[in-house]
């Protein structure tokens, strides 16, 4: 089987040919570093994407958070439904950790832009 993506490493967005077999990457072709190459190899056997949303603090301003790490593709709305159901309350400060593991995923949910 083959699959076309774009890399969405680098500014460069090569476009690349992914040749799939068994669920396995066989060989990757359009990349122009090896960046490409293990880009592919993370999209086709785990895609995983950071979140970037906001959180309505218990005070109603919204406050922006985002995964530190990525998390798995398919888990992306059981994990924004999670995120938008955090508590907050003000003041916040970047960095600030709301959520320590997001859903099992490894993943902290931090905030973005201090809110008063």
């Amino acid at each position: 089987m083959t699959r076309d993506l774009i890399c969405i490493n680098c500014p460069m967005g090569c476009e690349m040919t992914v040749e799939v077999e068994d669920g396995k990457v066989i060989s990757v072709s359009g990349n122009t570093c090896k960046r490409g190459e293990i880009y592919a190899e993370s999209e086709i056997s785990n895609p995983t994407r950071t979140i970037t949303t906001t959180v309505i603090s218990a005070e109603g301003r919204p406050v922006p958070v985002k995964t530190a790490q990525p998390v798995p593709k398919d888990k992306i709305s059981e994990c924004t439904a999670a995120i938008k159901a955090a508590e907050v309350h003000l003041p916040v400060k970047v960095g600030q950790v709301i959520i320590d593991d997001l859903l099992g995923t490894g993943s902290q949910v931090t905030v973005t832009k201090t809110v008063q």
